[in-house]
């Protein structure tokens, strides 16, 4: 980035005979700005690293952190502008800025990355398992985020510090997702790519780099619209050392009883012929990354995490249900509904939720918040075995009327 060019600091020699207080803000002023110009000068080159490299919006926090903007890959290039609170600020492009924490940066001998990077030509094409796959040639490994957009179907991508030298997108007939793809130019150092899908509903996809090109892969939707065959994740909130919430009538913990929830699921899923993965089947103490970074391995189709939900006030109770990306809203939507039917009250639809478990993109996801543990009728029904039960057959409908409104492709 190039320096501001400096005003001018020169002032008269009356300065020195006739001191005033004007004068003497107008060379704090100058001062304040000569040190501004300098802090930028000292930008330093660093490159992303650690367990799912997240870029925040800004340094503001609550209790589930700062929000994010998203997952990026590793070894990728940013540059460091400044430091507050435990994060770094990093310039994304000309006009764009964003914030990382410390952790996620790893300072480097290497020189500088060569910018704007240039892209190259693009190869879309179906997969053999259920993916296809865009393949995004660049000269350098630069930041980029994503999301998904609905009505129509599309997933966008931003490439920050990149300008297109794209001639040419090599689409293949055996694509079974991705129905065109096209990109524009929306800064000139910000290249915007739309991937149009033929599906109705968002099925998930994966980004991240191999080598200097990022590979993009967009999951097929089943081609059933039955729950038989289809790969389900349940996460059992908490574990371990990681208790949760308490009951305030009971003492009952949170990590116990969405064991329990989360074992009625499993049973009820199997009975339908659903293949399912349990991210902890025991009193397990589990990081969410290293759960996110697991279930990336597995690959599930659908994932549903389970909690007990507390409050500070106790006649707060009910149900909700939570999404970050607006693409998975429908399967929480379908959940809640038929949660309601149990005679629950309705705590709510929470999109945007800044919550690990909801912040891949890889697998359709959702986190369901059973009931109030604070809440003396909510937690007296947590407690018993009937309840786990008709919670799973509810989850279970959820998951089959998704799929009944969700699983067509566009003619």
């Amino acid at each position: 980035m190039q320096n501001k060019s400096h005003q001018s600091c020169w002032i008269s020699d009356s300065f020195f005979f006739k001191p005033n207080k004007i004068i003497t803000i107008l060379l704090l002023v100058c001062i304040f700005g000569l040190i501004q110009s300098k802090g930028i000068s000292q930008a330093k080159w660093a490159l992303t690293t650690g367990k799912l490299p997240m870029i925040d919006y800004g340094i503001g926090e609550d209790r589930l952190g700062g929000a994010k903007m998203g997952f990026i890959d590793t070894a990728v290039w940013v540059q460091v502008l400044d430091s507050s609170k435990g994060m770094y600020k990093i310039q994304l492009s000309s006009q764009r800025q964003a914030w990382m924490a410390k952790s996620f940066i790893k300072w480097t001998d290497k020189k500088e990355p060569n910018l704007p990077t240039l892209s190259g030509s693009w190869t879309v094409k179906g997969g053999t398992q259920g993916r296809d796959s865009m393949w995004i040639r660049l000269d350098e490994r630069v930041p980029y985020r994503s999301w998904m957009e609905i009505q129509p179907n599309r997933i966008i991508i931003e490439v920050f510090g990149a300008q297109s030298n794209t001639n040419w997108i090599t689409q293949l007939s055996s694509s079974k997702a991705i129905a065109h793809v096209d990109y524009v130019q929306t800064a000139t150092d910000v290249l915007q790519i739309t991937i149009h899908l033929k599906h109705t509903a968002h099925w998930g996809y994966s980004l991240g780099y191999k080598g200097k090109s990022l590979l993009l892969l967009v999951n097929e939707p089943p081609a059933s619209k039955k729950l038989r065959g289809l790969k389900i994740a349940v996460d059992a909130g908490h574990g371990g050392s990681n208790t949760g919430a308490r009951g305030t009538q009971s003492g009952i913990l949170e990590k116990d009883y969405t064991l329990l929830f989360a074992k009625a699921l499993e049973k009820e899923l199997k009975r339908y012929g659903a293949e399912v993965i349990m991210v902890r089947s025991a009193d397990t103490a589990i990081d969410n990354k290293d759960r996110v970074l697991w279930l990336q391995q597995q690959g599930p189709q659908v994932l549903i995490s389970l909690h007990l939900n507390s409050a500070s006030r106790p006649q707060v109770k009910g149900v909700s249900t939570y999404y970050k990306h607006i693409g998975f809203r429908p399967i929480s939507q379908a959940i809640l509904k038929e949660m309601l039917t149990l005679g629950l009250n309705e705590f709510g639809n929470i999109g945007h939720f800044n919550f690990m478990l909801n912040a891949p993109t890889d697998f359709v996801n959702t986190l369901v918040e059973i009931a109030f543990l604070s809440n003396p009728e909510d937690e007296a029904r947590i407690q018993e075995a009937k309840f786990h039960k008709e919670t799973s057959v509810k989850i279970r409908k959820g998951i089959e009327q998704f799929l009944k409104q969700e699983v067509t492709t566009k003619k």
